[in-house]
């Protein structure tokens, strides 16, 4: 199997468990609803975003049209490149972290495309599959739903600590989905190796 089919695999399963655990929060939970896992440092935390990685989002019905179609150009582009550096031979770390990213990116444009199609929202009720009067919004305008939260420091900063002394704090806020840690991990993973990765540009 060539290097650009088993990456197209390997992406193929990464979509799959991201869109099942998605799935399954969504038919199983009301927003804001939680299950803990791991004490109180990791909570499966049912949000939803319009935007962004992390819960970041445009603002506006305008604005996330741009970020659903900035989302599809964008895939498009890492799709070739994938396919450029597995034509190319490049290094395997390169190729997975590329395909991390691609598989994130596609992971939450599914969610933006057509989850406002194929869901009731979850408003005071546990979302249906392909309800009966039709889903909440329209095409690209779904959106993404978030579950991972590691508050792993709840407290308040010391009353002597400049501009926030006294004032309470969560660390680590954001909630986020798998998709967004495999762009993390993708990231992550060029930033490290980047010299292993891309041996000819510093030679």
């Amino acid at each position: 199997m060539s290097l650009f089919k088993r990456s197209v695999a390997l992406i193929v399963l990464l979509l799959v468990l991201d869109q099942i655990v998605k799935i399954w929060i969504k038919t199983n939970l009301m927003l804001s609803e939680d299950i803990p896992v791991f004490g109180d440092w990791f909570i499966i935390h049912f949000i939803e975003n319009n935007g962004m990685a992390f819960g970041m989002e445009l603002e506006g019905k305008w604005g996330k049209v741009l970020l659903s179609l900035f989302r599809i150009v964008a895939i498009c582009g890492i799709g070739w490149y994938l396919n450029d550096i597995c034509k190319k031979k490049a290094p395997k770390g390169l190729i997975l972290s590329i395909g991390l990213i691609f598989a994130g990116a596609m992971g939450n444009i599914i969610d933006s495309a057509f989850y406002g199609m194929i869901f009731n929202d979850s408003y005071y009720q546990v979302a249906s599959f392909l309800p009966e009067g039709g889903g909440y919004s329209s095409f690209l305008h779904g959106k993404v739903v978030d579950m991972l939260y590691f508050p792993l420091i709840d407290g308040n900063f010391p009353s002597w600590f400049p501009i926030w002394g006294g004032e309470h704090f969560v660390f680590f806020r954001p909630v986020f989905n798998i998709a967004d840690s495999y762009i993390t991990i993708g990231v992550a993973l060029i930033l490290l190796f980047q010299r292993k990765y891309f041996i000819k540009e510093h030679e």
